[in-house]
């Protein structure tokens, strides 16, 4: 389950960063740009790719803490941090659940810590916090787990950027005559999903997110982070479209020859090197006025 898990992060880190808008990346850096130094608190931080996209980014001293209750992804946050830096120039020591990322124009102490955050029941873990962070997460957590977040981060003054949230959108080609059926059923098996935090939020995340942190008098932002998959991204594409016929199975197993027709249809056109897929994300920034870039 997590060697699966932990693959998938793997495959999906590069499609991640080329999706995510440049636009609201640099508008929650210069909001952030009166700070001498960074606290910053990455929520479902699996292996640590949300630090690895942001650090380079953020020219002050930085201070991560990494939360995921998967003691296994947050163990290969150090390794896989430091194999990025060893590309990137800069160079990490790791020590226990610590590691620092050193080089030109990064001073960087990471802390790793377990936590299951269904119920965001630690306040002390927001304190002081500059930043809220996460990739990939809002699709999963409840309407209620969005509003508890929205008035953590109010709290401690700090500004948010979540990146990668699915919408519910995509687009398959070639197309194929069951495709908008299988997406349907994909977006109800993630509408009632329970992964801790209350039944998800699904596709109308980033409005639930929104809503709740422009009640908390946040300035909200959102931008289109749409994957774009061309036919040589096989590996991503192999596994994303089998996690649908899965999640369209549960929902409707009535329906399972008709959706392993689809699969073995699909899983071909991959093969041949002719399939393309859009999945719709959206990234949301947000800060209080008195920190507007």
């Amino acid at each position: 389950m997590t060697e699966s898990l932990s693959d998938w992060l793997a495959l999906r880190e590069a499609a991640d960063a080329a999706a995510r808008s440049a636009t609201l990346t640099r508008a929650a850096v210069d909001a952030l740009s009166r700070h001498n130094r960074l606290d910053i608190l990455d929520l479902g931080t699996g292996t640590g790719s949300n630090l690895r996209y942001l650090a380079g980014r953020l020219s002050a001293p930085q201070q991560w803490l990494l939360v995921d209750r998967d003691p296994a992804l947050l163990a290969e946050a150090p390794a896989r941090t430091s194999s990025w830096a060893s590309a990137n120039g800069y160079a990490v020591t790791i020590e226990s659940d610590q590691f620092a990322i050193r080089g030109p124009h990064m001073d960087c102490c990471v802390t790793t810590r377990r936590l299951d955050l269904g119920r965001l029941a630690d306040p002390q873990m927001f304190s002081r916090r500059h930043l809220v962070t996460a990739s990939a997460l809002l699709d999963l957590v409840s309407d209620a787990w969005l509003g508890a977040l929205a008035a953590r981060c109010r709290a401690s003054g700090a500004a948010v950027l979540f990146a990668l949230t699915y919408t519910g959108r995509s687009h398959c080609s070639p197309e194929e005559p069951e495709d908008d059926t299988i997406r349907d059923l994909m977006n109800r098996h993630q509408r009632g999903s329970d992964k801790g935090f209350g039944r998800a939020a699904g596709p109308e995340a980033v409005a639930c997110a929104a809503r709740h942190f422009a009640a908390a008098g946040y300035h909200v932002q959102r931008a289109a982070s749409d994957w774009v998959l061309l036919p040589e991204t096989r590996q991503l594409q192999r596994p994303l479209i089998r996690g649908w016929a899965e999640a369209a199975v549960e929902i409707a197993p009535g329906q399972a020859e008709m959706v392993a027709s689809w699969l073995a249809r699909r899983l071909a056109h991959v093969e041949a090197h002719r399939s393309r897929l859009i999945v719709g994300h959206e990234d949301l920034a947000a800060w209080l006025p008195s920190a507007s870039p």
